[in-house]
């Protein structure tokens, strides 16, 4: 007798009621959704493919290896600290970098404590985490705060609302009109509420405006609304007096509850903390969960970022400089006939409108030796597109009329 064969069953994607596969196949812009990769170091140039683009997506903008040896900074805290903090903070401690690091972000915004965080997002989702935490640890070991109510500039950042996620629209998360201080008094007005926390940025990402600060302080003053600015992109940058939004700056200081910061930016390296009074501070390091259940800032980023910090503070040409070279640039550009959006900030946008026309620019400029960033839908609102420009330290004149030339001619080819 012999003995029957089965064929094999075909094999089951159990992924495809995700529709992952179709939504990649749909994406006609590979570099949505697979980034290229990058060789060597990331500056005012960045070689991909093993081409040089002359880069405008540079978040660490300052150059500082010019001004400060940074990469020999951490080394040394490498040797001195070691590479991983290998362990939580509340099982182990924190690292002596940490303490230093923490101690002087809360000297320079102002504020009593800080807590650090390994990314800028982090730090937001954990503060949200904390200030709507309900949480029994012990007799008298406990807060009960699930009836905070958090009101929003709707433009915040994704870690903002990905923190909000879960709390209830309408209920317990408002949304103001982007920089609107008269609809945000309307929002606090109906909300009433014994917890209310005001939540916006000092500049934003997509716009380059600077959000109208001491007005929302104001308004949360008036309401008796805790007030947290995410100074992610102002941090370090303004602040004196003889550079833009020194009043922002200044309110920031003396009077938010809490602040956000990045160490992304003008630091040039990795990791957000939270600064604000030391009693919330402390409790967050129980609260917030993407403190206590993550790795921390490694020991020689920590090490190298209080350095940075300190020769950003007490070399102030560094920063004047580089606003006084982003804003050569943006003058440039007017003259030019190329608008951008009306702000003072290091940050250029230039309206395109158009998602597929602004896309289109993207892979031209990358053709012509240029890495300039789009921001479509959905970071922006549909065919509300625009190029947003980090000017870098290290830009040549060449470099930068090379880039004008080419801006003008694509302008030109499309009739914008």
């Amino acid at each position: 007798m012999t003995a029957s064969r089965t064929t094999p069953a075909p094999p089951v994607d159990r992924l495809a009621p995700w529709g992952f596969a179709a939504f990649v196949e749909a994406n006609t812009h590979d570099t949505a959704y697979r980034p290229p990769v990058v060789d060597g170091p990331v500056g005012p140039t960045i070689v991909r493919g093993g081409r040089e683009l002359v880069n405008f997506a540079s978040i660490s903008f300052l150059d500082l290896e010019r001004h400060f040896p940074v990469r020999r900074c951490f080394a040394e805290g490498a040797l001195a600290h070691g590479l991983s903090t290998s362990g939580s903070r509340m099982t182990q401690g924190i690292c002596r970098p940490h303490h230093v690091l923490e101690q002087t972000i809360a000297r320079h915004t102002g504020k009593e404590r800080a807590i650090t965080f390994a990314t800028g997002l982090l730090a937001n989702i954990g503060f949200v985490h904390a200030m709507s935490s309900a949480a029994h640890f012990d007799a008298g070991i406990e807060v009960r705060n699930r009836d905070t109510v958090f009101v929003v500039d709707r433009d915040v950042h994704w870690s903002v609302w990905k923190g909000l996620e879960g709390l209830g629209y309408g209920r317990n998360v408002h949304a103001f009109r982007h920089n609107d201080v008269t609809d945000l008094t309307r929002v606090l007005g109906r909300v009433r509420a014994r917890k209310t926390v005001v939540i916006a940025e000092s500049l934003y990402s997509a716009d380059g405006t600077m959000g109208p600060i001491v007005e929302i302080l104001d308004a949360c003053d008036r309401h008796g609304a805790v007030s947290m600015i995410d100074d992610a992109n102002g941090f370090m940058v303004y602040g004196p007096e003889n550079r833009p939004y020194a009043r922002e700056a200044a309110a920031i200081r003396e009077r938010a509850d809490f602040v956000m910061v990045s160490l992304s930016k003008a630091v040039g390296l990795e990791g957000g903390a939270i600064a604000g009074p030391a009693a919330a501070v402390d409790a967050f390091e129980l609260l917030s969960g993407t403190s206590m259940f993550t790795a921390a800032i490694q020991p020689p980023t920590a090490y190298a970022a209080e350095r940075t910090i300190e020769v950003l503070a007490g070399t102030p040409v560094i920063v004047d400089d580089y606003l006084a070279h982003a804003a050569r640039l943006r003058r440039q550009m007017h003259e030019a006939g190329t608008p951008t959006l009306p702000t003072e900030s290091y940050m250029l946008s230039v309206p395109i409108g158009n998602d597929a026309v602004a896309l289109q620019m993207r892979e031209w400029f990358v053709e012509d030796g240029y890495l300039v960033p789009v921001f479509s839908y959905p970071a922006v609102a549909r065919n509300q597109a625009l190029l947003r420009l980090f000017p870098h330290a290290g830009h040549t004149e060449e470099q930068l009329d090379g880039f004008l030339r080419t801006l003008a001619t694509y302008r030109q080819r499309l009739g914008l």
